[in-house]
């Protein structure tokens, strides 16, 4: 059941084909180890808890400082490495075979089956290095570090946003219930900050 009060853009829960959310990732850098295969659950949970069903794709990759600077600079405009980013993809024209109304399509090209077709959802880059060097004055540990940062960009690939103080407040409010339910099992470790830098 998704609930209402949440920050969410006016769209219903992202549904993709038959299946089950699948959540890729990538180690592309050497700075800090990464346990692929715990941050792909802690994504696969968010995402379910987010009201996401059906065949669904996220990428969750792991970069160094050079190459989210790179990124950075190319879509944020802003210089220097920053700990996540992420990028939506544009699920116009799924949303329309979804609903019924023709897609773009060339000429020897059957119409797509929604029900074969896995909705992508976006990407999420996180750069450790940058989280290892925040985490002391921020979520307190690397680990809670990471999580945070992983549930952060989820949520922004999901339409949450926090560049008013009602949204960054009700965003805030999700991303610790979420690392509660699915991080710690618990409450936050004394200590843990949400802070961001705007």
């Amino acid at each position: 059941m998704v609930d209402p009060s949440r920050p969410r853009l006016n769209v219903p829960p992202r549904v993709g084909g038959d299946g089950e959310p699948e959540v890729f990732c990538a180690d592309e850098q050497r700075d800090l180890p990464v346990d692929l295969e715990r941050w792909q659950a802690l994504a696969t949970n968010v995402l379910r808890a987010e009201g996401v069903r059906g065949l669904c794709e996220l990428s969750l990759l792991f970069v160094t400082e050079l190459e989210m600077a790179e990124l950075n600079e190319l879509h944020m405009g802003a210089p220097g490495a920053t700990d996540v980013l992420a990028f939506p993809i544009d699920a116009a024209e799924a949303e329309m075979v979804l609903h019924g109304q023709p897609p773009s399509r060339g000429p020897d090209r059957a119409p797509p089956d929604p029900a074969d077709m896995p909705l992508l959802l976006g990407d999420v880059v996180l750069c450790p290095a940058v989280a290892a060097r925040q985490a002391p004055e921020h979520a307190g540990t690397v680990d809670d570090e990471l999580a945070l940062l992983v549930v952060h960009g989820i949520l922004h690939v999901l339409g949450y946003d926090h560049d008013e103080p009602t949204t960054r407040d009700a965003m805030r409010a999700r991303e610790l219930a979420l690392l509660q339910d699915h991080h710690w099992g618990g409450p936050a470790p004394e200590g843990f900050r949400q802070e961001q830098s705007e």
